[in-house]
Protein backbone atom coordinates (compact mmCIF):
# COMPACT_ATOMS: atom_id res chain seq x y z
CA UNK A 1 0.00 0.00 0.00
CA UNK A 2 2.78 2.41 0.91
CA UNK A 3 4.49 1.78 -2.43
CA UNK A 4 1.25 2.59 -4.25
CA UNK A 5 0.73 5.77 -2.20
CA UNK A 6 4.31 6.85 -2.88
CA UNK A 7 3.94 6.15 -6.59
CA UNK A 8 0.78 8.26 -6.98
CA UNK A 9 2.25 11.12 -4.93
CA UNK A 10 5.25 11.23 -7.25
CA UNK A 11 2.96 10.89 -10.27
CA UNK A 12 0.76 13.88 -9.48
CA UNK A 13 3.76 16.01 -8.44
CA UNK A 14 5.42 15.36 -11.80
CA UNK A 15 2.29 16.25 -13.76
CA UNK A 16 1.65 19.35 -11.63
CA UNK A 17 5.16 20.53 -12.37
CA UNK A 18 4.80 19.67 -16.07
CA UNK A 19 1.63 21.71 -16.57
CA UNK A 20 3.15 24.68 -14.70
CA UNK A 21 5.16 25.48 -17.82
CA UNK A 22 2.02 26.02 -19.88
CA UNK A 23 -0.80 27.07 -17.59
CA UNK A 24 -1.73 28.01 -14.01
CA UNK A 25 0.52 27.88 -10.96
CA UNK A 26 2.06 24.74 -9.50
CA UNK A 27 -0.40 24.59 -6.59
CA UNK A 28 -3.38 25.13 -8.88
CA UNK A 29 -2.17 22.28 -11.08
CA UNK A 30 -1.55 20.17 -7.99
CA UNK A 31 -5.15 20.73 -6.95
CA UNK A 32 -6.31 19.67 -10.41
CA UNK A 33 -4.21 16.50 -10.26
CA UNK A 34 -5.66 15.63 -6.84
CA UNK A 35 -9.15 15.95 -8.30
CA UNK A 36 -8.18 13.70 -11.19
CA UNK A 37 -6.38 11.14 -9.02
CA UNK A 38 -9.39 8.80 -8.55
CA UNK A 39 -9.84 8.73 -12.34
CA UNK A 40 -6.16 7.92 -12.87
CA UNK A 41 -6.37 5.04 -10.40
CA UNK A 42 -9.65 3.62 -11.69
CA UNK A 43 -8.46 3.88 -15.28
CA UNK A 44 -4.98 2.42 -14.68
CA UNK A 45 -5.53 -0.56 -12.40
CA UNK A 46 -7.84 -2.61 -14.65
CA UNK A 47 -5.13 -2.53 -17.34
CA UNK A 48 -2.28 -3.27 -14.95
CA UNK A 49 -3.90 -5.98 -12.84
CA UNK A 50 -6.40 -7.53 -15.25
CA UNK A 51 -5.46 -6.99 -18.90
CA UNK A 52 -1.69 -7.37 -18.47
CA UNK A 53 -1.58 -10.54 -16.30
CA UNK A 54 -4.66 -12.24 -17.80
CA UNK A 55 -4.04 -11.44 -21.46
CA UNK A 56 -0.59 -10.06 -22.29
CA UNK A 57 1.43 -12.36 -20.02
CA UNK A 58 -0.55 -15.36 -21.18
CA UNK A 59 0.19 -14.69 -24.84
CA UNK A 60 -3.30 -13.49 -25.80
CA UNK A 61 -1.95 -10.54 -27.75
CA UNK A 62 -4.94 -10.01 -30.05
CA UNK A 63 -7.34 -9.92 -27.12
CA UNK A 64 -4.99 -7.59 -25.25
CA UNK A 65 -4.82 -5.10 -28.14
CA UNK A 66 -8.60 -5.23 -28.55
CA UNK A 67 -9.12 -4.57 -24.84
CA UNK A 68 -6.66 -1.66 -24.89
CA UNK A 69 -8.42 -0.07 -27.87
CA UNK A 70 -11.82 -0.46 -26.23
CA UNK A 71 -10.47 0.87 -22.97
CA UNK A 72 -9.03 3.86 -24.82
CA UNK A 73 -12.48 4.70 -26.21
CA UNK A 74 -13.93 4.25 -22.73
CA UNK A 75 -11.26 6.61 -21.43
CA UNK A 76 -12.48 9.27 -23.83
CA UNK A 77 -15.99 9.08 -22.34
CA UNK A 78 -14.65 8.92 -18.79
CA UNK A 79 -12.62 12.04 -19.45
CA UNK A 80 -15.63 13.89 -20.87
CA UNK A 81 -18.00 12.88 -18.06
CA UNK A 82 -15.55 13.63 -15.27
CA UNK A 83 -14.67 17.10 -16.57
CA UNK A 84 -18.27 18.01 -17.25
CA UNK A 85 -19.95 16.70 -14.10
CA UNK A 86 -17.28 16.64 -11.40
CA UNK A 87 -14.17 18.63 -12.26
CA UNK A 88 -15.84 21.85 -13.42
CA UNK A 89 -18.57 21.85 -10.70
CA UNK A 90 -15.88 21.33 -8.04
CA UNK A 91 -14.02 24.43 -9.24
CA UNK A 92 -17.21 26.44 -9.40
CA UNK A 93 -18.11 25.41 -5.86
CA UNK A 94 -14.74 26.64 -4.66
CA UNK A 95 -15.22 29.84 -6.66
CA UNK A 96 -11.87 29.50 -8.43
CA UNK A 97 -10.77 31.87 -11.15
CA UNK A 98 -9.92 30.68 -14.63
CA UNK A 99 -12.29 27.77 -14.42
CA UNK A 100 -11.52 25.10 -16.98
CA UNK A 101 -13.99 24.60 -19.79
CA UNK A 102 -16.14 21.50 -20.02
CA UNK A 103 -15.86 18.73 -22.54
CA UNK A 104 -12.98 16.57 -23.64
CA UNK A 105 -9.46 18.00 -23.28
CA UNK A 106 -6.37 16.27 -24.74
CA UNK A 107 -4.20 17.20 -21.75
CA UNK A 108 -6.27 15.36 -19.18
CA UNK A 109 -6.64 12.35 -21.48
CA UNK A 110 -2.85 12.31 -21.87
CA UNK A 111 -2.49 12.17 -18.09
CA UNK A 112 -4.94 9.26 -17.94
CA UNK A 113 -3.24 7.20 -20.62
CA UNK A 114 0.23 7.95 -19.23
CA UNK A 115 -0.89 6.84 -15.79
CA UNK A 116 -2.19 3.56 -17.20
CA UNK A 117 0.95 3.00 -19.27
CA UNK A 118 3.31 3.73 -16.39
CA UNK A 119 1.57 1.37 -13.99
CA UNK A 120 1.42 -1.34 -16.66
CA UNK A 121 5.18 -0.98 -17.26
CA UNK A 122 5.86 -1.27 -13.54
CA UNK A 123 3.75 -4.43 -13.31
CA UNK A 124 5.60 -5.91 -16.29
CA UNK A 125 8.94 -4.99 -14.72
CA UNK A 126 7.96 -6.60 -11.43
CA UNK A 127 6.84 -9.73 -13.28
CA UNK A 128 10.16 -9.81 -15.15
CA UNK A 129 12.12 -9.45 -11.90
CA UNK A 130 10.20 -12.32 -10.32
CA UNK A 131 10.87 -14.49 -13.36
CA UNK A 132 14.55 -13.56 -13.21
CA UNK A 133 14.61 -14.46 -9.53
CA UNK A 134 13.00 -17.83 -10.25
CA UNK A 135 15.39 -18.46 -13.15
CA UNK A 136 18.45 -17.63 -11.05
CA UNK A 137 17.17 -19.86 -8.25
CA UNK A 138 16.69 -22.72 -10.69
CA UNK A 139 20.19 -22.17 -12.09
CA UNK A 140 21.63 -22.25 -8.59
CA UNK A 141 19.79 -25.46 -7.82
CA UNK A 142 20.92 -26.95 -11.13
CA UNK A 143 24.54 -26.03 -10.46
CA UNK A 144 24.35 -27.45 -6.94
CA UNK A 145 22.84 -30.69 -8.22
CA UNK A 146 25.51 -31.02 -10.90
CA UNK A 147 28.29 -30.35 -8.40
CA UNK A 148 26.92 -32.98 -6.05
CA UNK A 149 26.72 -35.43 -8.93
CA UNK A 150 30.27 -34.69 -10.02
CA UNK A 151 31.54 -35.04 -6.48
CA UNK A 152 29.68 -38.33 -6.06
CA UNK A 153 31.34 -39.60 -9.23
CA UNK A 154 34.82 -38.71 -7.94
CA UNK A 155 34.46 -40.62 -4.67
CA UNK A 156 33.75 -44.14 -6.02
CA UNK A 157 36.40 -43.73 -8.71
CA UNK A 158 39.04 -42.93 -6.10
CA UNK A 159 37.91 -45.60 -3.64
CA UNK A 160 37.87 -48.28 -6.31
CA UNK A 161 41.59 -47.88 -7.02
CA UNK A 162 42.55 -47.56 -3.34
CA UNK A 163 40.64 -50.72 -2.37
CA UNK A 164 42.35 -52.58 -5.19
CA UNK A 165 45.72 -51.67 -3.69
CA UNK A 166 44.76 -52.88 -0.22
CA UNK A 167 43.24 -56.03 -1.68
CA UNK A 168 46.58 -56.85 -3.30
CA UNK A 169 48.34 -56.60 0.09
CA UNK A 170 45.69 -58.71 1.81
CA UNK A 171 46.24 -61.52 -0.70
CA UNK A 172 49.91 -61.58 0.34
CA UNK A 173 48.99 -61.53 4.07
CA UNK A 174 51.21 -58.49 4.46
CA UNK A 175 51.61 -57.18 8.05
CA UNK A 176 51.24 -53.69 6.60
CA UNK A 177 47.58 -54.36 5.76
CA UNK A 178 46.17 -53.05 9.12
CA UNK A 179 48.10 -49.79 8.72
CA UNK A 180 46.85 -49.40 5.19
CA UNK A 181 43.28 -50.03 6.33
CA UNK A 182 43.74 -47.34 9.00
CA UNK A 183 44.86 -44.85 6.36
CA UNK A 184 41.93 -45.84 4.19
CA UNK A 185 39.65 -45.30 7.18
CA UNK A 186 41.02 -41.78 7.46
CA UNK A 187 40.36 -41.22 3.76
CA UNK A 188 36.81 -42.55 4.08
CA UNK A 189 36.13 -40.30 7.04
CA UNK A 190 37.39 -37.34 5.03
CA UNK A 191 35.23 -38.21 2.03
CA UNK A 192 32.08 -39.06 3.96
CA UNK A 193 32.13 -36.15 6.39
CA UNK A 194 34.60 -33.38 5.51
CA UNK A 195 33.83 -33.36 1.79
CA UNK A 196 30.15 -32.61 2.45
CA UNK A 197 31.21 -29.02 2.98
CA UNK A 198 31.66 -26.70 0.02
CA UNK A 199 35.22 -26.03 1.14
CA UNK A 200 37.77 -27.75 3.34
CA UNK A 201 41.02 -26.65 4.90
CA UNK A 202 43.85 -26.77 2.39
CA UNK A 203 46.04 -28.28 5.11
CA UNK A 204 43.68 -31.22 5.46
CA UNK A 205 43.36 -31.68 1.70
CA UNK A 206 47.14 -31.90 1.33
CA UNK A 207 47.27 -34.29 4.27
CA UNK A 208 44.85 -36.62 2.49
CA UNK A 209 47.00 -36.45 -0.63
CA UNK A 210 50.03 -37.44 1.45
CA UNK A 211 48.10 -40.42 2.88
CA UNK A 212 47.20 -41.46 -0.64
CA UNK A 213 50.84 -41.30 -1.68
CA UNK A 214 51.77 -43.43 1.34
CA UNK A 215 49.21 -46.03 0.32
CA UNK A 216 50.57 -46.17 -3.20
CA UNK A 217 54.18 -46.13 -2.02
CA UNK A 218 53.58 -49.27 0.01
CA UNK A 219 52.46 -51.02 -3.15
CA UNK A 220 55.50 -49.93 -5.15
CA UNK A 221 58.06 -50.25 -2.34
CA UNK A 222 61.53 -49.15 -3.40
CA UNK A 223 60.63 -49.33 -7.07
CA UNK A 224 59.41 -45.75 -7.15
CA UNK A 225 61.07 -42.44 -6.29
CA UNK A 226 58.67 -39.90 -4.82
CA UNK A 227 59.32 -36.24 -4.09
CA UNK A 228 56.78 -34.36 -1.94
CA UNK A 229 57.06 -30.62 -1.25
CA UNK A 230 54.69 -28.15 0.41
CA UNK A 231 55.72 -24.48 0.61
CA UNK A 232 54.06 -21.38 1.96
CA UNK A 233 51.42 -20.91 4.60
CA UNK A 234 48.66 -23.41 3.89
CA UNK A 235 46.94 -22.92 7.25
CA UNK A 236 43.58 -21.13 7.34
CA UNK A 237 43.29 -21.48 3.57
CA UNK A 238 40.22 -23.13 2.07
CA UNK A 239 39.65 -25.02 -1.15
CA UNK A 240 36.92 -27.12 -2.70
CA UNK A 241 37.53 -30.78 -1.77
CA UNK A 242 39.09 -33.36 -4.07
CA UNK A 243 40.36 -31.01 -6.77
CA UNK A 244 44.01 -32.11 -6.69
CA UNK A 245 43.70 -35.73 -5.64
CA UNK A 246 42.38 -37.05 -9.00
CA UNK A 247 45.51 -35.74 -10.75
CA UNK A 248 47.64 -37.57 -8.22
CA UNK A 249 45.59 -40.71 -8.74
CA UNK A 250 45.94 -40.31 -12.51
CA UNK A 251 49.72 -40.02 -12.17
CA UNK A 252 49.91 -43.41 -10.44
CA UNK A 253 47.33 -45.19 -12.55
CA UNK A 254 48.36 -44.10 -16.05
CA UNK A 255 51.95 -43.02 -15.47
CA UNK A 256 54.18 -44.83 -13.02
CA UNK A 257 52.26 -48.12 -13.13
CA UNK A 258 52.80 -48.39 -16.90
CA UNK A 259 56.54 -47.74 -16.77
CA UNK A 260 59.00 -50.64 -16.88
CA UNK A 261 62.05 -48.69 -15.69
CA UNK A 262 62.31 -47.01 -12.32
CA UNK A 263 59.31 -44.67 -12.08
CA UNK A 264 59.28 -41.32 -10.31
CA UNK A 265 56.74 -38.81 -9.08
CA UNK A 266 57.16 -35.17 -8.05
CA UNK A 267 54.46 -33.25 -6.19
CA UNK A 268 55.04 -29.55 -5.48
CA UNK A 269 52.37 -27.53 -3.65
CA UNK A 270 52.90 -23.87 -2.83
CA UNK A 271 50.75 -21.00 -1.62
CA UNK A 272 51.84 -17.46 -2.30
CA UNK A 273 49.66 -14.37 -1.89
CA UNK A 274 46.47 -16.46 -1.79
CA UNK A 275 47.40 -18.25 -5.02
CA UNK A 276 47.67 -22.00 -4.85
CA UNK A 277 50.09 -23.70 -7.21
CA UNK A 278 50.00 -27.44 -7.53
CA UNK A 279 52.42 -29.15 -9.90
CA UNK A 280 52.37 -32.92 -10.34
CA UNK A 281 54.91 -34.55 -12.66
CA UNK A 282 55.27 -38.26 -13.21
CA UNK A 283 57.41 -40.49 -15.38
CA UNK A 284 55.73 -42.61 -18.03
CA UNK A 285 56.40 -44.89 -20.93
CA UNK A 286 57.26 -42.63 -23.85
CA UNK A 287 55.08 -44.61 -26.23
CA UNK A 288 52.06 -44.88 -23.89
CA UNK A 289 50.02 -41.66 -23.61
CA UNK A 290 49.15 -40.50 -20.12
CA UNK A 291 45.36 -40.35 -19.91
CA UNK A 292 43.98 -36.89 -19.27
CA UNK A 293 40.35 -37.65 -20.12
CA UNK A 294 39.37 -40.15 -17.44
CA UNK A 295 36.23 -39.86 -15.37
CA UNK A 296 38.03 -38.27 -12.42
CA UNK A 297 39.93 -35.72 -14.54
CA UNK A 298 36.87 -34.67 -16.55
CA UNK A 299 34.90 -34.19 -13.33
CA UNK A 300 37.65 -32.02 -11.86
CA UNK A 301 37.62 -29.83 -14.98
CA UNK A 302 33.87 -29.34 -14.67
CA UNK A 303 34.07 -28.61 -10.95
CA UNK A 304 36.84 -26.07 -11.52
CA UNK A 305 34.69 -24.36 -14.14
CA UNK A 306 31.76 -24.25 -11.70
CA UNK A 307 33.61 -23.29 -8.54
CA UNK A 308 36.45 -21.08 -9.80
CA UNK A 309 35.29 -19.44 -13.03
CA UNK A 310 38.11 -17.32 -14.42
CA UNK A 311 39.94 -17.92 -11.12
CA UNK A 312 41.95 -20.94 -12.12
CA UNK A 313 44.39 -22.17 -14.75
CA UNK A 314 44.89 -25.83 -15.59
CA UNK A 315 47.62 -27.12 -17.90
CA UNK A 316 48.31 -30.77 -18.73
CA UNK A 317 51.32 -31.52 -20.94
CA UNK A 318 52.52 -34.85 -22.27
CA UNK A 319 56.28 -34.51 -22.73
CA UNK A 320 56.86 -38.03 -24.01
CA UNK A 321 58.65 -39.74 -21.15
CA UNK A 322 56.92 -37.72 -18.45
CA UNK A 323 53.57 -35.99 -17.86
CA UNK A 324 53.03 -32.66 -16.07
CA UNK A 325 49.90 -31.19 -14.51
CA UNK A 326 50.02 -27.56 -13.40
CA UNK A 327 47.07 -26.11 -11.52
CA UNK A 328 46.75 -22.51 -10.32
CA UNK A 329 43.79 -21.41 -8.19
CA UNK A 330 43.14 -17.97 -6.80
CA UNK A 331 41.94 -18.67 -3.26
CA UNK A 332 41.40 -15.00 -2.43
CA UNK A 333 37.74 -14.25 -1.59
CA UNK A 334 36.75 -17.60 -3.03
CA UNK A 335 34.06 -19.21 -0.95
CA UNK A 336 32.15 -21.72 -3.01
CA UNK A 337 28.88 -20.93 -1.24
CA UNK A 338 28.09 -18.87 -4.33
CA UNK A 339 29.09 -15.21 -3.97
CA UNK A 340 26.46 -14.20 -6.52
CA UNK A 341 23.56 -15.62 -4.50
CA UNK A 342 24.78 -13.93 -1.31
CA UNK A 343 25.26 -10.45 -2.72
CA UNK A 344 23.07 -9.89 -5.77
CA UNK A 345 20.13 -12.23 -5.30
CA UNK A 346 18.85 -10.58 -2.06
CA UNK A 347 18.69 -7.26 -3.94
CA UNK A 348 16.62 -8.90 -6.68
CA UNK A 349 14.34 -10.50 -4.10
CA UNK A 350 13.74 -7.15 -2.39
CA UNK A 351 12.92 -5.42 -5.67
CA UNK A 352 10.64 -8.26 -6.77
CA UNK A 353 8.76 -8.21 -3.48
Amino acid sequence: MWRHILYWCVHILIWAGFWTFSQNSFFRNLFHMLLWLPVFILYSYPISYLAVPQLLLKGKFTSFVAVILCWGVAGWFINYLFRTYIFIPAQEALDLKNIAKGGWVPGSFLCMTTSAGATAILVLFKHWMIKQQQWMQSEREKATAELQLLKAQVHPHFLFNTLNNIYAFSLENSPKTPGLILKLSSLLSYILYDCKADEVLLEKETGIMKDYIDLEKERYGNKIEISWSVEGDIKDKHIAPLLMLPFLENAFKHGTSEQLDKPWLNVDIAVKQNTLRCKIANSKNEFVPNSSNGIGIENVKKRLAFLYPEKHELKMNDEGNFFVVSLLINLKNQRTTDIFSKNFLPVVENVAS
